[in-house]
């Protein structure tokens, strides 16, 4: 059975339940029944309209626990009206406005992430804490308090594009883990909301995804052992991704409402375009983290512009630049070890690379310093010492 379609169908069921008067958290506890009884039945038995099939099913669920609910006897009686006589499915698909529910402001970020995994993507609790590395307990009690929040709210005003970009991206970054890949996962809901958005940010964000998935097989050893973008196999990229990226991106630059996705982008484009480090356009990359200051003000960007600069104007312009960075900045001190590097302090770089491991909050990242110093170490070391 291809589990696709039941990811593609879980918003817009849950939508049909919530029009009919079920609350957000009893519609989506139904139809997770339902997908659950779909696994079982649908290999034997596929029937000939699916949504149908899980709309029927999911309501009969919601009936069924709204009846045995004593303490919610007048919603009961309305509920059981309605019931009787539903009415027939309805083709209008509710994707857009359960990405809206998932991102409501009254979230913090890892409860709106989990929601949107759960309602939007389709995914199972069990699935959604393997990914993030918890128990399904602790992303059962995240996702439950998360449906409390939002149980009520009818969004009758356009929702915040904005913050529902930032959800997206926030699963992106999170990459892959268990039998659920997060990146692959973000980008599939983000052709989503494209396809029902017409914004440029969103297909800023898109070409964003793309671009930087495109790298993903390079990115590590078979150990899993980082790799330097200047040190990846650029053979391994995804081309065809990249073009598709790249094509987006230059579509939503072109009706000249530039945001920080769509800057990003051109930064990433940049990069997946040049042959090598060495022949990337440095100055461009600047300019494009310029226009990124510009629109967020953001301290990581500033990190990254003062590597750019260096790249762009040599390793001690790079240090000017990244003494205005605060030194308490996660990353802050590779960098700084990189840029000495460049400039041919050894020594120092060693010590900082070293400083910087010792703060790295992921594996992958703290061993990858951890070389990186003790290479410095070595090189430095008398021949024979």
């Amino acid at each position: 059975m291809d589990e696709s379609i039941l990811r593609r169908l879980t918003p817009e069921v849950i939508g049909v339940l919530v029009r009919r008067g079920a609350d957000f958290a009893a519609a989506e506890d139904a139809v997770q029944e339902a997908l659950a009884a779909a696994v079982r039945v649908w290999p034997d038995d596929v029937p000939r309209d699916p949504k149908g099939w899980l709309v029927t099913a999911a309501w009969r669920r919601f009936v069924d626990v709204t009846r045995a609910e004593s303490a919610r006897r007048r919603r009961e009686e309305e509920v059981v009206l309605r019931a009787a006589d539903p009415g027939p499915v309805s083709g209008r698909d509710d994707t857009l406005w359960l990405y809206f529910l998932c991102a409501h402001p009254s979230l913090g970020p890892s409860s709106a992430v989990a929601l949107t995994l759960r309602a939007v993507g389709g995914l199972t609790t069990r699935q959604i804490a393997r990914a993030y590395l918890v128990p399904e307990a602790t992303m059962a009690q995240r996702i439950t308090r998360a449906k409390r929040v939002v149980a009520g709210q009818r969004l009758d005003r356009p929702g915040d594009v904005a913050t529902v970009l930032r959800v997206l991206y926030l699963v992106f970054n999170e990459g892959y883990s268990g039998d659920v890949d997060l990146a692959a996962e973000a980008i599939r809901l983000t052709r989503q909301l494209a396809a029902a958005v017409d914004h440029p940010e969103v297909s800023g964000l898109l070409a964003l995804m793309l671009l930087h998935h495109a790298r993903r097989a390079a990115r590590t050893t078979a150990t899993g052992a980082l790799v330097p973008l200047a040190e990846q196999d650029r053979r391994r990229w995804d081309t065809a991704m990249i073009a598709e990226g790249i094509g987006i991106l230059q579509a939503a630059l072109a009706r000249d409402r530039l945001g920080e996705f769509q800057a990003q982008a051109a930064i990433a484009a940049l990069h997946a375009d040049a042959p090598s480090t060495a022949e990337t356009d440095w100055v461009q990359v600047v300019e494009w983290y310029d226009e990124l200051a510009r629109l967020t003000d953001s301290p990581v960007v500033r990190l990254n512009r003062a590597v750019a600069v260096g790249e762009a104007d040599g390793p001690r312009a790079g240090l000017a630049a990244l003494s205005s960075v605060d030194p308490a900045l996660p990353r802050r001190t590779a960098a700084e070890a990189y840029l000495h590097e460049r400039a041919g302090d050894l020594a120092r770089a060693a010590h900082l690379y070293a400083e910087a491991a010792r703060t790295a909050s992921a594996a992958p990242e703290r061993d990858h310093l951890t070389r990186q110093a003790a290479r410095l170490n070595s090189a430095a070391r008398p021949h024979g010492g």
